[in-house]
């Protein structure tokens, strides 16, 4: 009958424990969340703190463990917690959505219209204000910037 290995090896034990690193093999849940506590971040120092950790743990990419995955999505919880009461995100328009959607994927309008089936004037007069976006401008720019229809509904 095989056993199961303790999921949390020490610093200097465990299959392949020098090739991450003492640190990072030692870093188990407790260890993450006694650097970082999972609570309620109430100040911009205990923010700053939980983003350097996320970061920290994103950056470990596919070599993070199962215990560093499970504390990066807790402290995530309570990171968006503290954005949105302490950031909140502006309102924009569908128009200023599609704007910074070009500016962001680095096209231009001709090749959005030609991405999406739309007309350049059609484009060209949407950005400018000039023409509402209906249901069909809205699926054929969801479906060209690969993101959820409703990113283009207007607040």
């Amino acid at each position: 009958m095989k056993t199961r290995s303790s999921r949390r090896p020490g610093p200097a034990s465990g299959a392949g424990a020098g090739a991450r690193g003492a640190t990072q093999a030692a870093e188990t849940y407790l260890d993450l969340v006694r650097e970082c506590p999972l609570r309620i971040i109430h100040t911009e120092a205990e923010y700053r703190q939980a983003v350097a950790m996320l970061d920290r743990l994103s950056d470990l990419g596919p070599a993070r463990t199962e215990d560093q995955t499970q504390y990066l999505l807790a402290l995530s919880i309570f990171v968006e917690k503290y954005e949105r009461a302490h950031e909140p995100i502006p309102a924009s328009s569908g128009v200023e959505m599609l704007g910074y959607l070009i500016e962001t994927h680095g096209v231009k309008q001709r090749d959005v219209a030609a991405g999406t089936g739309l007309a350049d004037s059609t484009v060209s007069e949407i950005l400018a204000g000039k023409r509402r976006m209906n249901v069909k401008h809205i699926e054929a720019l969801a479906r060209f910037f690969k993101v959820e229809p409703a990113v283009f509904l207007d607040d």
